[in-house]
């Protein structure tokens, strides 16, 4: 007989111990028998972690052929030597590449055109040589093209180290700032001046601007401003124009302010753009004399776009419309061009392209082709041009990169992502369709599956969702997936509310104490599938991460009998110790997401969905739960307390295997290749159960 993960379930799971700690508030005491697996340093733990990590290898033993050739097929779809499709920014072309057998990117420039010789900036692959974990966090060029700032993260808590490198000698400058968030760095125009955040390494936050001139001591550089409100998060750039330097304070969808710095006066003082005020968000771009700004200013829940001159910013009556709100759709980004105006669009719960010529204000949107898609403006970083750089992507093409000529209307297919193999995306169909949740809602699902799946009832389905924060999951490809669509699997996404899939309203209609719209719009698509054989209940599987990782805690103590199992990665399962903690990293600024536990309404209501307080003696279904012990987003403890927990509760003999990745962190590895270990897990868990 075939060995498989259930013949060999009987293997004894580690047990943590239980240690009482109590915790009340509001007149409810709430009983945590593995608060204590939060000791990161304590060998107990560490020894926990382990022994779980030895369980899941000794149950998943079984699947360990069929693992490796998962993942020698993901791998093998992949074109190992490749190149991304270059970018001009200034006199030069920007590309980074891929060397046979190698995890990590090369970074490369070549001067005025293609044809021109090479020149390396950064060698990810030597970069990496030593370390568990690799990221470089973004860079940006000096304005004189000389000078490299760029990032690095070796632990993956996403604490980037700030370095420099002198791109005509190709040395690197002594200089060495430690704990900056990555990705959030500006030049000035004098290429000595530079301005970064650096994080809170208790709280993990960005709270402070600094101003560093290459060659002088880190200890020297200036403190600009601090975010005193820890409930807001920061970002820092130059603007596309370039003339100015710009840090934003965002209270995460309830307001937002800006401050800005003439780029040529590093030493001048950063002034307020509007003054933050509850409720009110706005986003800028500059253009010329004036500003474009994406904002909810007067009701306009969905977003409008309007402008105002410089030097009148701080008055809203000199705000005037270009784009007024509209209650079926939403606005959901702006690129400004020296002619034309680019606004990305949702409706309908699908993205649109709109292009505005600024000359003479006629516009159109980009034909996509295809009912179901995710379409993004990508990086376009020449202000002058007329040519946009898009991506595109659906549930059966891969991910595209076209140049469109916005005068022309025309587009340009300049790389299209190449599966090695055998792969016809005709061989695949979609569907999308509307389910009625039960209080009404209509829910989009995006489905695909290979040709010939029969729909009724006999063939197994993962079911993918999100729902936080205001992000849309659109219909996107993956080459992984396709191990898994060739061996009978549909997959289908629920555009469940707490996204942004049909508009502003979807987002609020699931967060704070509408959350729970979330988890019911999850289940109930599940139960439509079931209903109309798109699978059954035991060959339907789920599978969320992060916030996502929260849904799927829910709707297993919902629903549990829905499922034959369930993925949760980095899952944020202790919801409500998690919000009464501000020391923890990221806390005080999700209130406006899940609510104040220190609030009564708010901690009877989270303790009511959270999946850790949830857990109660019943049946659940089979269940992978990853997480990464340096996670910054989602502490390693959260899934670690939810797994004990379910050991000693659940009263059915179903699979429970918790890994713990000793060396990453939320984001889970940082190779290239080494991501597919974790997926062809996941997909061995799944196939191995049907």
């Amino acid at each position: 007989m075939k060995q498989s993960l259930m013949t060999t379930a009987g293997l004894q799971a580690p047990v943590a111990a239980q240690k009482p700690y109590a915790m009340t508030l509001h007149g409810d005491t709430r009983i945590d028998n593995y608060y204590w697996l939060n000791e990161a340093e304590n060998p107990d733990v560490i020894a926990y972690l382990e022994a779980e990590n030895a369980y899941l290898d000794a149950v998943m033993q079984p699947t360990q052929a069929l693992q490796e050739e998962l993942y020698q097929e993901m791998k093998g779809r992949m074109k190992e030597k490749d190149e991304s499709v270059p970018y001009k920014d200034g006199h030069y072309y920007y590309y980074s590449r891929y060397e046979e057998g190698g995890e990590y990117p090369i970074y490369c420039r070549k001067k005025d055109h293609l044809a021109a010789e090479e020149e390396i900036l950064l060698d990810g692959n030597a970069m990496a040589q030593g370390f568990d974990y690799f990221q470089v966090g973004g860079f940006e060029i000096s304005d004189n093209e000389q000078i490299m700032a760029f990032s690095v993260d070796t632990v993956s808590r996403r604490n980037y180290t700030l370095r420099f490198k002198n791109l005509t000698t190709g040395m690197l400058y002594p200089d060495e700032i430690p704990n900056t968030e990555g990705g959030s760095y500006a030049w000035a125009a004098d290429n000595t001046s530079i301005f970064y955040l650096q994080r809170d390494q208790q709280t993990l936050l960005a709270s402070k601007v600094y101003r560093h001139v290459l060659g002088t001591p880190v200890s020297d550089d200036v403190l600009i401003y601090t975010e005193e409100d820890p409930q807001f998060y920061m970002g820092l750039g130059r603007m596309k124009s370039k003339k100015y330097i710009v840090s934003v304070s965002d209270h995460n969808g309830v307001s937002s302010e800006y401050r800005l710095l003439d780029a040529t006066n590093p030493t001048g003082n950063f002034e307020v753009f509007y003054p933050r005020q509850h409720g009110l968000q706005y986003y800028i771009e500059h253009f010329q004399d004036k500003f474009f700004i994406r904002t909810n200013v007067h009701d306009a829940y969905n977003f409008q776009l309007m402008q105002v001159n410089e030097g009148r910013t701080q008055d809203l009556n000199h705000w005037e419309v270009c784009i007024p709100h509209r209650d079926d759709t939403y606005m959901e980004g702006i690129d400004v061009f020296q002619q034309h105006l680019v606004v990305t669009e949702r409706s309908e719960g699908l993205l649109h392209i709109r292009i505005i010529n600024q000359q003479n204000q006629q516009e159109h949107y980009i034909n996509f082709g295809e009912p179901a898609y995710d379409a993004s403006v990508g990086h376009n970083p020449d202000f002058a041009t007329n040519i946009l750089r898009f991506t595109y992507t659906s549930l059966t093409t891969p991910v595209s990169v076209f140049d469109y000529d916005m005068n022309t209307q025309t587009k340009t297919l300049r790389k299209e992502q190449e599966v090695l193999g055998v792969f016809d995306k005709n061989d695949y169909e979609t569907a999308r369709f509307f389910v009625t949740a039960r209080d009404g809602a209509k829910v989009p699902v995006s489905i695909v599956y290979r040709k010939g799946f029969q729909q009724d009832g006999s063939q197994p389905l993962l079911q993918y969702a999100y729902g936080s924060y205001g992000y849309s999951i659109d219909p996107y490809f993956s080459a992984a997936r396709l191990s898994l669509l060739n061996r009978g699997f549909a997959f289908a996404i629920a555009h469940i509310r707490g996204g942004q899939e049909m508009g502003r309203t979807w987002y609020e209609n699931g967060k704070m104490l509408q959350k729970k719209n979330t988890f019911y719009d999850f289940i109930d698509v599940s139960q439509y599938l079931i209903a109309e054989k798109w699978t059954s209940a035991d060959k339907l599987f789920a599978s969320g991460g992060s916030a996502g990782g929260l849904l799927m805690g829910a709707v297993a103590n919902m629903q549990p009998d829905l499922y034959k199992g369930i993925l949760a990665a980095v899952p944020f399962v202790d919801v409500v110790t998690t919000m009464l903690d501000e020391t923890i990293p990221l806390t005080t600024g999700e209130w406006e997401e899940w609510g104040n536990p220190k609030e009564e309404v708010y901690y009877h209501y989270m303790k009511s969905y959270s999946p850790y307080d949830n857990v109660v003696a019943q049946d659940y279904p089979n269940m992978l739960i990853t997480t990464g012990f340096h996670d910054s987003q989602v502490q390693y403890w959260e899934p670690a307390k939810w797994v004990a927990k379910l050991r000693t509760s659940k009263t059915d003999n179903n699979l429970l295997l918790f890994h713990c990745d000793m060396a990453t962190g939320h984001g889970g590895s940082s190779g290239r290749f080494k991501r597919f270990r974790e997926i062809a897990r996941e997909y061995a868990f799944m196939l191995d159960l049907v």
